[in-house]
């Protein structure tokens, strides 16, 4: 049977490095399938739709027609992995409405496979925001990110059960390199001819991280 992963990158906090996974992994995706289909829930820019304009479309849960035509395009098994990029704002909203709706039980009846990336923070509205997701989302379709540039240092205790994806921090003049807006991931991969550069082989590892998880989904549904 076909599956189709989509993969739900979230935080009820900014500015914690969400739209860098979000980047990241579209660009795997792209890499390695030839095809993805990414979504932008945010208010703010720059935002994944800046980053990556051919493959992502914006989409809002603020209304019912707004909901209804993003789960109308994340709802089918076409083999097209989805990614989606969820604003801190639209957290609760979203869940809400993936609860209301029964979304993950329908997923699992047509072959498509919900996978929530949730960027962990140390303060109080991410331990709530993660104790939510684990009475809706199954252990195996959810996971931690540790985003080292964030957190600084080990991850807080409640976040550290099931399945945790490790992001290094870059250094600052790094950072600021990723984060213009004509910075791509895998043509840095592709023109690089130093693979001992320390950018080359975060991109590589990263990369090798997302490989991984989307063989662990083959693996958990075979």
């Amino acid at each position: 049977m076909r599956l189709t992963p989509v993969y739900i990158i979230c935080s009820p906090r900014p500015l914690v490095g969400k739209t860098l996974v979000a980047r990241l992994l579209s660009e795997f995706l792209l890499l390695k399938n030839g095809a993805v289909a990414s979504f932008d829930i945010n208010l703010k820019e720059p935002s994944l739709l800046e980053y990556l304009p051919q493959i992502t479309e914006t989409a809002e849960v603020d209304d019912t027609f707004g909901k209804m035509a993003l789960m109308d395009r994340v709802i089918v098994n076409d083999g097209v992995s989805k990614v989606i990029d969820l604003g801190f704002h639209a957290f609760d909203e979203f869940f809400k409405m993936s609860e209301e709706i029964g979304f993950m039980k329908e997923a699992a009846r047509r072959g498509v496979v919900p996978v929530v990336l949730f960027v962990a923070d140390t303060d109080r509205a991410s331990a709530r925001g993660h104790a939510t997701l684990q009475q809706q989302i199954p252990a195996g379709a959810l996971v931690t990110i540790d985003n080292e540039y964030v957190l600084r240092g080990e991850l807080p205790p409640a976040f550290a059960d099931g399945r945790v994806l490790h992001i290094a921090a870059l250094p600052s003049f790094l950072k600021t390199y990723v984060d213009r807006l004509t910075f791509s991931f895998t043509e840095y991969l592709r023109n690089e001819k130093d693979s001992s550069t320390e950018l080359h082989q975060w991109v590589r590892r990263n990369y090798l991280s997302f490989r991984e998880l989307e063989l662990s989904l083959i693996l958990q549904k075979s």
